[in-house]
């Protein structure tokens, strides 16, 4: 249950319960509970029935897929405000997981029973479209990485992920090259060697653990310049 004290906050972090009537606000402080995970524990393996849903307070979720040679790829991350939307289409279908999902930060989040999942669903606009909104956002995100995946050189999409994910003020990234390689859905020998070409250049410097980032710009020029090559 979720006292009036918790409510206040997290009603902040989750937009639609400002839209929500009065038996669904009943509803969820009556049915749902606050959790806390740990990084690195697995949420659902695929395969896995689920019987919650989890709406993020804090801290991150990574859905991914492995592969039977055990290379894996980052379908999308859950972050605060949000739910897995793999997980309700799983309590509203009566599928399985079809992937994994793992804590990838500290998280504190909001449990919901499977059960009221589906009836708020059918009772609650400010439910329903909280849902409709988050799929197609995730609809987007994976048709987004398919492209990418299909259609972009591994070079691209490394130096953009560089660029994107570099800290704002400057410091190293601090990321291992199997991180990299899982976010991407390559091998770690071919972010590797990629990187190793970058740093050759002289456009960033590798350490354990981290990349600094030399010449940003010109790093996204000698990618572009490797493509109008072609």
């Amino acid at each position: 249950m979720v006292s009036i004290e918790e409510f206040n906050p997290i009603k902040q972090t989750l937009p639609f319960l400002e839209k929500a009537d009065g038996q669904l606000v009943r509803s969820f402080r009556g049915e749902a509970y606050l959790a806390k995970l740990p990084a690195d524990r697995d949420i659902y393996l695929q395969g896995d029935i689920v019987d919650n849903i989890a709406l993020l307070l804090s801290g991150s979720v990574r859905v991914f897929k492995i592969g039977d040679t055990g290379r894996e790829i980052t379908l999308y991350r859950v972050e605060p405000g949000e739910c897995c939307i793999l997980t309700a289409s799983c309590m509203l279908s009566g599928r399985p997981f079809p992937a994994n999902a793992m804590v990838e930060t500290d998280l504190d989040a909001i449990v919901i029973p499977g059960l009221r999942v589906s009836e708020w669903m059918q009772q609650h606009a400010s439910w329903r479209h909280y849902l409709w909104d988050l799929l197609a956002a995730r609809l987007g995100d994976v048709i987004s990485l398919v492209e990418e995946v299909s259609f972009r050189r591994m070079d691209q999409r490394l130096a953009d992920f560089l660029a994107e994910h570099l800290p704002a003020n400057g410091d190293p990234l601090q990321a291992t090259h199997q991180q990299i390689a899982a976010d991407l859905g390559t091998s770690r020998e071919v972010v590797s060697r990629i990187l190793k070409d970058f740093e050759q250049r002289g456009l960033l410097d590798l350490g354990r653990g981290r990349i600094s980032i030399l010449d940003l710009d010109g790093l996204r020029g000698a990618v572009d310049e490797k493509r109008g090559a072609r």
